[in-house]
């Protein structure tokens, strides 16, 4: 039963949440707590960059055809099933709330754990390695370019300049940063990953706190109901349920043996929350992005509980010969 329970960061972020409702920051101290979480975030992407091997991103383009599959779930099977969900009338689903669930449909996958739901499965390791970290990478660009023409299309406004240099210098230059250090720091970092998850973590939470802190002085609570939420839970249930089917099956006809599908189903099925909040405090900067991150903190817990039934079955059916089956290349 306790895969079926909250992690202790989902425990953390609804604390977090709870913090900021009943004391949300306000005044002077939001300006300098703002610029903390910037510094934060930036931290986080520059650990991302110095983390990711080189070998990884060479290898990344040798198993081009499941990468691509994983790369067409995540940035085009997603955003469709978005632009789908906005025909939920308005008196259904508040338009605050479709505005989350469509940044949502237009983030990266998540890295931590499609690999490790992957590994317990059964799956092709290596290759979600890859796939979940090239998602991660083309995500800084494609994330604000989809948020660009999905909204704009849809009009709930598009990307500024200004937000395009957030981008830029809050996320994907540390990035480079990182790699370009990566050589002298790679190897350092990754063997002391359980030291630094805490500022993975910590950035996230406090940029949750902030969020919802100017979510919560400008009525967040007051606007949405039970009912709302209730309908948001449902919806990400079946837009999650979609994509699973998708991948898992849609994998089995494009031919993807046993470890390659595991790897599909769970890379192109799962959504980031590590990149989406940093990445919404970036691209709707000076906007109240309270309503936007909800969608995308309810989605991670949903996914994290659908997939860990999910390995678990997968490991429980593996076929004698899976172990011998050759992983493509």
């Amino acid at each position: 039963m306790r895969r079926y329970l909250p992690d202790t960061f989902t425990l953390l972020l609804l604390l977090t949440v709870l913090l900021a409702s009943l004391l949300p920051i306000h005044g002077e101290a939001t300006a300098w707590f703002a610029i903390a979480t910037k510094v934060a975030v930036g931290m986080v992407f520059f650990l991302h960059g110095a983390r990711l091997s080189r070998d990884v991103v060479v290898a990344g383009f040798l198993h081009w055809r499941l990468h691509l599959a994983i790369l067409t779930s995540t940035f085009m099977l997603f955003p469709l099933v978005g632009l789908a969900v906005g025909f939920v009338p308005s008196s259904i689903l508040p338009p605050a709330l479709y505005t989350g669930i469509l940044f949502l449909c237009v983030l990266p996958s998540t890295v931590q754990s499609s690999i490790a739901f992957t590994s317990v499965a059964g799956g092709n390791v290596p290759a979600a390695i890859c796939s979940a970290s090239a998602s991660n990478i083309f995500g800084m660009f494609l994330t604000p370019l989809l948020v660009g023409l999905l909204f704009s299309a849809g009009g709930h406004g598009g990307v500024s300049l200004d937000a395009l240099e957030q981008i830029l210098l809050q996320l994907l230059a540390p990035f480079i940063v990182g790699q370009l250090l990566q050589p002298w720091i790679g190897a350092w970092i990754r063997a002391r990953k359980g030291l630094l998850s805490p500022v993975d973590r910590g950035s996230i939470l406090m940029v949750v706190y902030l969020a919802f802190s100017q979510a919560v002085t400008s009525g967040l609570w007051q606007t949405f109901s039970l009912a709302d939420l209730g309908v948001l839970v449902a919806i990400e249930v079946v837009m999650l349920a979609l994509v699973l089917a998708v991948t898992m099956f849609g994998s089995r006809l494009l031919g993807f043996n046993r470890a390659d599908e595991i790897a599909i189903t769970f890379c192109g099925s799962k959504k980031s929350l590590a990149s989406g909040i940093p990445m919404a405090s970036a691209i709707f900067a000076g906007q109240n992005i309270g309503a936007i991150v909800l969608p995308v903190m309810l989605f991670h817990q949903i996914q994290l509980m659908a997939c860990a039934v999910i390995a678990q079955r997968y490991a429980a059916r593996k076929e004698p010969d899976a172990v011998a089956e050759p992983v493509r290349s």
